[in-house]
């Protein structure tokens, strides 16, 4: 399958890049790409989390120590926020790096928008917790919620937790059957939905992407993975039975090693009825460049839409 946003379809969308956004970008990859294929290993943490703890914090958003499900993490509570509503944010880092504290303010902008409290959640990282364990911690946050009494629920993610939020919505569809709750919607930013990297996007957009390789993830998908098949549908959503959806919003850069994973899912959804929309970011990422004030238009575009709010 050729690695090709097509105008015509309608449900992808095509933000094209502006002047302000290349140098917006071109400030990003002088910081991220020094460190391109470098970070390897339980050794990355620390400066996985400090790229992402540059992040500027949100006016108007307080944090709070918490636990929901058995996991702790990190709650984001805008001014005001609505009552019974929440967002549960699921990080990144390749299942084997992140950490709540370091995405509070990422999560806090995504809050803020829609007034609704969110909650990022240290689930368990491989190699100490492989697979499937940041699936079962991802679960236990969503049935948490539920059981703290709120009846609203959106599902966010990025990358990696782009794989857990959607993990989720298949398993909140399946149990929706024997009368649980489902989420109101999800929105996920490049998310991995291929963890046996079939995608040529891993080989056509190598040189673009300033973040990744494909040898670097390859270790750390097999760090998480501890020897699964990495087709199995609970690890990669692209192979699952697509049913009983919720409303989803993709978001994915053309510059990105994971334009394969967000195309090849989103096709496949919405082949399968389901309502789904693809925001692509033209030639450059569409998540977010933490060491800048400014934004580009895809990142604040893909962070507006993470904080949308689909209940009136």
């Amino acid at each position: 399958m050729n690695t090709t946003i097509q105008e015509n379809r309608t449900w992808s969308t095509t933000h094209r890049i502006s002047a302000g956004d290349k140098t917006a970008m071109s400030a990003m990859r002088v910081i991220v790409e020094p460190n391109k294929g470098r970070l390897q290993g339980t050794a990355a943490r620390v400066p996985f989390d400090a790229i992402m703890e540059r992040v500027a914090a949100p006016a108007g958003v307080t944090y709070e120590a918490g636990t929901v499900g058995g996991a702790s993490g990190w709650w984001c509570r805008p001014e005001g926020a609505r009552t019974k509503q929440a967002i549960l944010h699921l990080h990144s880092g390749w299942f084997n790096w992140g950490s709540a504290q370091a995405f509070r303010n990422l999560v806090g902008h995504i809050a803020a928008r829609p007034g609704v409290e969110a909650f990022v959640p240290d689930y368990r990282l491989a190699p100490e917790h492989p697979f499937p364990a940041a699936i079962e911690d991802a679960r236990g946050c969503y049935l948490g919620l539920i059981e703290q009494g709120f009846s609203t629920v959106a599902i966010t993610g990025d990358s990696a937790g782009g794989n857990l939020a959607l993990g989720l919505l298949h398993f909140a569809a399946a149990q929706r059957a024997w009368g649980g709750a489902l989420p109101v919607a999800a929105v996920a930013l490049s998310p991995v939905t291929d963890l046996a990297l079939t995608g040529a996007s891993w080989e056509i957009r190598a040189a673009a992407d300033p973040y990744f390789l494909r040898s670097q993830v390859a270790e750390l998908v097999r760090s998480y993975l501890g020897g699964h098949d990495p087709a199995d549908p609970l690890a990669s959503l692209l192979y699952g039975k697509l049913a009983g959806l919720p409303p989803i919003r993709v978001h994915v850069g053309d510059d990105e090693v994971l334009l394969d994973d967000s195309l090849h899912y989103v096709e496949r959804a919405v082949a399968a009825g389901w309502m789904l929309a693809l925001t692509c970011g033209k030639a450059c990422r569409t998540d977010f460049c933490p060491a800048l004030v400014r934004w580009p238009p895809p990142s604040r575009h893909s962070m507006r839409s993470a904080g949308f709010w689909p209940i009136a």
